[in-house]
């Protein structure tokens, strides 16, 4: 038996909340999830980005004795839903930008020969996307970011890819009806959509503007509808009234793209 094995052996599992399809525990300091085609990429992949600095990714721990994925567990809370007041900060806002910018860098160097991805790569590739970078998957400690978690969907594709989605969730973008989002007018979330822009290219070096963060966020609702239908079609009723929600948000983008652009500055 490994180290690794016998400090979880006697300790007990924890499931935790969220874990993007479900499955996670917790044993320990590690979480461990049922691994899959893409598990050793994704090892790879973590353990590439913290050589990269990004310490605030989970350490990657291989397989445990039951052959389930293991990476470190990063203490802290992690929001879900309803949010809290505090995840509407600007200064947050602008720091998961800043650590969106960071993955991207970091990752655009990344060996992908022989990998395997749970989700499809999109093009054109210029990074690594997380693929779910959102408040449910961040760690905080005392309202301060510390980790991102969840990264077993991370694939390649184009960085907006991960900056529309980050918008969707944190600027928000999304139908007022949308208890998900913040109760705010379109001047304002154009003035949040152009911080987190500005936060993101300012340590990216490539600048990305809300002129193609919203075109996108569309493209990626549409993506999500049409993904979460086939689920509910498949047999996971409960899953249909989110493809009505993804559906009326995108809508509501679509009608404000123009205010969301003219209003950003």
């Amino acid at each position: 038996m490994s180290d690794h094995d016998a400090r979880g052996a006697n300790e007990q599992e924890q499931i935790l909340a969220g874990g993007n399809m479900g499955g996670a525990v917790r044993v320990g300091v590690s979480v461990r999830r049922c691994a899959g085609a893409w598990s050793p990429t994704i090892q790879r992949l973590l353990r590439h980005l913290r050589q990269h600095g990004l310490y605030w990714v989970p350490e990657p721990l291989g397989r445990d004795q039951d052959g389930r994925d293991s990476v470190s567990y990063l203490a802290g809370e992690v929001p879900q839903y309803p949010l809290p007041d505090w995840i509407w900060s600007e200064d947050i806002l602008a720091d998961a930008a800043r650590r969106l910018a960071q993955l991207h860098a970091a990752s655009a160097e990344f060996d992908t020969t022989d990998a395997s991805w749970q989700i499809p790569v999109h093009e054109p590739v210029e990074v690594i996307c997380h693929n779910d970078f959102a408040p449910y998957n961040m760690v905080f400690v005392d309202g301060r970011l510390t980790g991102v978690i969840d990264w077993d969907t991370a694939s390649p594709g184009p960085r907006v890819w991960d900056l529309a989605y980050l918008a969707y969730r944190l600027v928000p973008l999304t139908d007022p009806a949308n208890g998900d989002g913040l109760d705010s007018n379109v001047s304002q979330r154009a003035r949040r959509l152009r911080l987190l822009c500005d936060a993101y290219s300012r340590d990216h070096g490539h600048e990305v503007g809300p002129a193609a963060v919203l075109p996108a966020t569309v493209q990626r609702l549409h993506d999500l509808a049409h993904f979460t239908q086939a689920r509910a079609d498949g047999g996971q009723d409960e899953l249909r009234s989110h493809v009505d929600l993804y559906r009326r948000d995108t809508a509501w983008i679509s009608v404000h793209t123009r205010a969301l652009n003219d209003n950003a500055g």
